[in-house]
């Protein structure tokens, strides 16, 4: 199961890997050009995440971004689409928190439960090395997170958390 797609990358920009590893796991990777804390921060303050989470080519806007990020703790992200009226929302639990290093959160929006999302962040000479793992509840869950194109969007996301890191002078 190597279906592996890559975006474009440029001479100053990383690439995002994201590669279906198993039936019920996709893995997207990307280095990028800051410490593993500050890539972390944008991955756990709500007023970072709301500046890079939703690829902007979707017309998402993020009408709410509630993020209690210690293990056990929550989040709610709602957003809004011109084309529904009604506002998405994703929710779920932090099952794993250990600063700088891993965050571990279960998707609970699916009837059937989602998947469980768990990112390492490892910094190798001041960049970080980011791996996010999602491992959906059965081969027919991510077949369609797939086909429905949720999972389409991460180089275009990941590029953002990259301009913001930027604009952050990845140095918090």
């Amino acid at each position: 199961m190597d279906a592996r797609r890559e975006s474009e990358a440029t001479p100053m920009k990383n690439r995002t890997t994201v590669e279906r590893k198993s039936e019920r796991e996709l893995v997207v990777t990307r280095t990028f050009n800051g410490p593993a804390r500050i890539v972390f921060e944008a991955w756990t303050k709500p007023e970072l995440l709301k500046r890079w989470w939703a690829p902007k080519s979707f017309g998402l806007s993020f009408l709410s971004c509630e993020a209690d990020v210690r293990t056990g703790g929550t989040y709610r992200f709602v957003f809004g689409h011109p084309s529904s009226e009604r506002p998405m929302e994703f929710f779920g639990k932090y099952v794993e928190v250990t600063p700088h290093s891993r965050l571990v959160w279960t998707n609970e929006e699916g009837a059937e439960g989602g998947q469980v999302t768990t990112v390492t962040f490892e910094e190798k000479g001041g960049k970080t090395l980011l791996v996010m793992r999602d491992l959906y509840p059965s081969k027919e869950a991510l077949d369609e997170a797939i086909a429905s194109g949720s999972t389409s969007g991460m180089g275009e996301t990941f590029e953002q958390l990259d301009a913001l890191l930027v604009a952050l002078g990845a140095s918090l």
